[in-house]
């Protein structure tokens, strides 16, 4: 249990704001201090005052873009016991790092927690969009596509605008640049539809809190949510076993084997949901526990998954997509030398500017430095780089 501890000096920042600037009244700092991937979060405890209050979106009390230390929100606690990814990993594992599905987790017990998680997905699964994009338009910068083939072409673009201008650690040698720069020139489309669904990028087991009775009290971290294609809800989720495909510490296919025992067991949930919904979402044109089935066996799970993660395009790439669009390799192939057998797939533009860029990442390799981009220069390095690619 937390204990209850004066404010220490790192969250005398959100004392301030609390006790002096908004409640008025005494307030105690309940510890840990929880970092996430892009807030610090202060559990605070105020005197006379129920439930206990976050800084850091459920019901806002107050918030600014300005403070000693930026921008800030305050809301309300949602109180529960812990995470469902918790509630999934292996009991006793240091909660610092990461989660992966316990192996001896019973059955029931699993698919218990898949059917609370699946009745949410169906939840969501009926706003529809006529466009992708963000569903807010924030500032003139704001785009919104109207197909996915649209879309999907510019993830690729963002991938290479990735590989272009990080100056250091995205590729290991001259090879492994050749086999990114190829996989993201290759990256097939799927299909154009007309509608748009909504979709979460952090919509995983770490968001979702669960209380004593192990019931899903709240989904957070919304922020990276928006109007995606509909591929992207049709596809089953990547999470089942907690940690992702590349960073399965076991390796990519031995994550395959065990995914695949999981998904049969989220399969069989998901149709249970989409038989125990009500009457208007059962008439849906989509059966998702069908869809996601077919998904998997027919490879268009990584397709999504490597057009949404730049850092593992080329691992998912090269093991699950390039025979699966491409044809079969001749004989074994080294890792290193997988560029060369769908060179004669680029065009000659791309083919042309290959080397010159490999060179220009292999310099960069030995400079080691930060790089503050001109303008002009960055602009006419991308220009560069999309016609090589007629992208």
């Amino acid at each position: 249990m937390a204990a209850l501890v004066p404010v220490s000096t790192e969250a005398q920042v959100a004392e301030n704001l609390l006790a002096a600037d908004k409640f008025g009244k005494p307030v105690t700092w309940i510890t840990p201090m929880i970092i996430g991937g892009y807030n610090n979060l202060y559990r605070i405890c105020i005197e006379d005052f129920s439930p206990d209050v976050l800084v850091r979106r459920p019901s806002v009390f107050f918030y600014s873009d300005f403070s000693d230390v930026g921008p800030f929100i305050i809301i309300k606690r949602v109180k529960h016991k812990s995470t469902l990814s918790h509630a999934l990993t292996t009991p006793g594992v240091d909660r610092s790092i990461t989660h992966a599905l316990d192996p001896n987790i019973s059955q029931a017990t699993l698919e218990g927690f898949y059917l609370k998680v699946a009745k949410i997905i169906l939840e969501l699964l009926y706003h529809k969009f006529p466009q992708i994009g963000s569903l807010l338009e924030a500032d003139e910068e704001f785009k919104a596509f109207k197909s996915s083939d649209e879309y999907y072409v510019n993830l690729a673009r963002e991938h290479l605008v990735q590989l272009t201008f990080q100056h250091n650690d995205l590729v290991k040698s001259a090879d492994d640049c050749r086999n990114k720069t190829k996989t993201l020139k290759l990256l097939p489309a799927p299909s154009n539809s007309g509608s748009f669904r909504l979709y979460g990028d952090d919509f995983r087991p770490g968001n979702m809190l669960i209380n004593d009775a192990d019931e899903i009290v709240s989904v957070i971290d919304w922020e990276f949510t928006y109007a995606a294609p509909t591929q992207f809800v049709l596809d089953p989720p990547w999470w089942l076993l907690l940690d992702t495909p590349e960073m399965w510490d076991a390796g990519i296919d031995d994550w395959v084997e065990n995914y695949e025992l999981r998904l049969e067991t989220w399969l069989s949930a998901m149709k249970e949901a989409e038989e125990n919904t009500d009457s208007e979402l059962k008439t849906s044109e989509l059966l998702l526990s069908a869809y996601m089935r077919e998904s998997w066996e027919t490879g268009r799970f990584w397709l999504t998954y490597a057009a949404r993660k730049s850092w593992a395009f080329d691992t998912v790439f090269w093991n699950y997509l390039d025979e699966r669009f491409f044809g079969r390799r001749e004989g074994h192939v080294e890792k290193n030398e997988l560029w060369k057998t769908r060179e004669h797939l680029l065009t000659e533009n791309a083919r042309n500017g290959m080397e010159p860029f490999v060179e220009r990442k292999i310099e960069e390799m030995k400079e080691r430095k930060l790089v503050d981009w001109e303008p002009e220069l960055a602009r006419s390095r991308l220009k560069e780089m999309l016609l090589d690619s007629e992208m």
